[in-house]
């Protein structure tokens, strides 16, 4: 029984996230008896997810306290675990700009969400607030750990490295999970027959090593034989037109789509399924609002407790690992370098397994990160420099460099009339005074 533990959600008025990370927690005989504390500072979307959930655990009679506050030094006061998954509100709104002012002005980027211009203003908004949570953290529970679920990924977590070397962190994301289901439709068996590496930078990683478990044969011969055939043909959410190319080019494949591997690479845009992509973003955001609304009215009407179920997200069973000393393999997690990667900067925080215990969250030494993807890496590398810089030191003078280091950005003029008209739409937004 974990009377000892509190788990705070940062981001709790998100119902989608609200429900499902409690979801998984009411799931756990381990964490049974633990404090979950929910925060955010819409009261409003943090009741709701409160109601729900409170309801959950009274109509099965669980051994849970649940707690709803909007203040935060309350919510981590004492706390063991925090799990945090804020956005800069109107989200699509915000990404439609850094999506459409870039196109405006011949930027060809794909999404600009993670990588690109659209990446460098989504880091922009949420990047301060997030440093923000973690000062109080620092100061307040400072041996808890902090998982992330917010975007851009690589460049928050980088940024937390940096400001917080001490802070016990990992960022997680859930497209590793998500591509197994197309590998096995590629290579006809399960994802339990195979061993596999993956990783790289988050939303920018591959598959570094398949083997067939019973032989430890290769499998990579087959993805390279089978692969491309089957991506290009892929009728998906998201298009795999620019995966299916890579693989075919460079012989190693993306485990994520088109809209993301390919914000971070120039010509992508020729390679890609462009109207997949666009297709994706806009049903994404109306299948998010329809299954708020839905939620929405299921609490309404008292009917709330049904809807606090799993989710599948990684948060819980790392947690469960820590507590236990389960000592596994967690197989896609955003941690420190730390020689995990021996041919990329250590001072950089890239996606890969790590090994879970009592110790937290371990880098395994993997090698050299495949030669022909690894200029790519520090070509982002380089970029994340320069955003966070350009963050921390609140330049527009760095934010312009940034833009102009960036492979998506063809011209000086370019980059110009997006810092501008963007600094514009976004003003009330940034949480920072940009000099």
């Amino acid at each position: 029984m974990s009377v000892s533990e509190k788990i705070v959600l940062i981001g709790a008025g998100s119902l989608q996230f609200g429900l499902g990370c409690v979801g998984n927690i009411l799931k756990s005989n381990i964490l049974e008896g633990c404090n979950i504390t929910l925060h955010d500072i819409d009261p409003k979307g943090l009741e709701l997810t409160y109601k729900a959930c409170k309801s959950a655990i009274n109509e099965k009679n669980l051994n849970f306290i649940i707690e709803q506050t909007t203040d935060r030094e309350e919510a981590l006061n004492n706390a063991t675990f925090i799990i945090n998954s804020i956005e800069i509100p109107p989200r699509f709104k915000l990404l439609n700009y850094d999506y459409r002012i870039p196109l405006q002005f011949g930027c060809m980027q794909i999404s600009g969400e993670n990588g690109g211009p659209g990446g460098l203003f989504h880091s922009l908004r949420v990047i301060p607030p997030i440093l923000e949570i973690c000062e109080d953290i620092n100061r307040i529970c400072p041996n808890s750990i902090l998982i992330n679920f917010s975007n851009p990924m690589n460049r928050i977590c980088l940024a937390i490295k940096r400001k917080f070397p001490n802070m016990k962190f990992v960022g997680l994301c859930h497209e590793y999970q998500n591509f197994l289901p197309y590998l096995e439709r590629i290579l006809g068996k399960k994802e339990q027959d195979l061993e596999i590496i993956a990783g790289g930078l988050n939303h920018f990683g591959i598959l570094i090593d398949v083997k067939y478990k019973e032989t430890l044969k290769d499998v990579y011969p087959d993805i390279r034989k089978k692969g491309p055939e089957f991506l290009y043909s892929l009728k998906s959410y998201d298009g795999f037109k620019f995966i299916a190319f890579f693989l075919e080019t460079f012989g190693y494949l993306p485990y994520t789509t088109d809209s993301h591997y390919g914000e971070y690479i120039h010509w992508s845009w020729k390679k890609a399924d462009i109207p997949a992509v666009r297709k994706f973003w806009s049903s994404y955001e109306k299948l998010l609002k329809r299954g708020q609304n839905k939620l929405l009215n299921k609490i309404k009407r008292g009917k709330g407790a049904g809807l606090v179920n799993p989710d599948g997200e990684r948060a819980i069973p790392i947690i469960e690992g820590i507590i236990t000393d389960a000592n596994y393999i967690e197989p896609s997690v955003n941690i420190p370098n730390e020689n995990i990667f021996s041919n990329l900067p250590k001072d950089l925080t890239v996606e890969a397994p790590a090994l879970i215990n009592k110790k937290g969250i371990n880098p395994i030494e993997l090698g050299e990160y495949p030669i022909e993807i690894t200029p790519l890496i520090k070509q982002q590398a380089a970029i994340q420099d320069l955003v966070l810089e350009a963050i921390f030191k609140k330049s527009k003078d760095l934010v312009l460099q940034a833009l102009l280091a960036d492979p998506i950005i063809d011209s000086p003029w370019q980059a110009k009339k997006i810092l501008k008209e963007l600094l514009r739409l976004e003003k009330n937004y940034i949480q920072i005074d940009l000099e």
